[in-house]
């Protein structure tokens, strides 16, 4: 991809949720421009990972609202709930280390 395309690819986001019920994580927010970066604002604002994948990002912003990920998208979802597990696990971690008395 040439500089110039890169420089007008818009910024895309998209948000899963995972509830035992479910066979697999669903869509929860996709879009893309000021909507992605509203997305990713609310991510951080309430401490959600965040985790940068460009290709599975084209493929779940395809999805529609509510709709779970398809079975070709299990592989690398997993890799991410890996590393937001691995994430949060350092989170919980580092909070016990700075909470604890001296």
């Amino acid at each position: 991809m040439e500089a110039s395309e890169l420089k007008n690819k818009r910024k895309r986001s998209v948000a899963l949720a995972y509830d035992h019920a479910d066979k697999a994580p669903r869509v929860v927010a996709t879009g893309s421009g000021e909507i992605a970066k509203k997305i990713l604002e609310l991510a951080a604002q309430h401490n959600v990972p965040i985790k940068k994948d460009d290709s599975l990002v084209e493929l779940l912003s395809q999805l529609e609202l509510k709709q779970e990920i398809p079975e070709n998208a299990y592989k690398a979802v997993a890799v991410i709930l890996a590393f937001l597990y691995r994430q949060d696990e350092a989170w919980r971690k580092k909070k016990l280390v700075t909470a604890s008395p001296k």
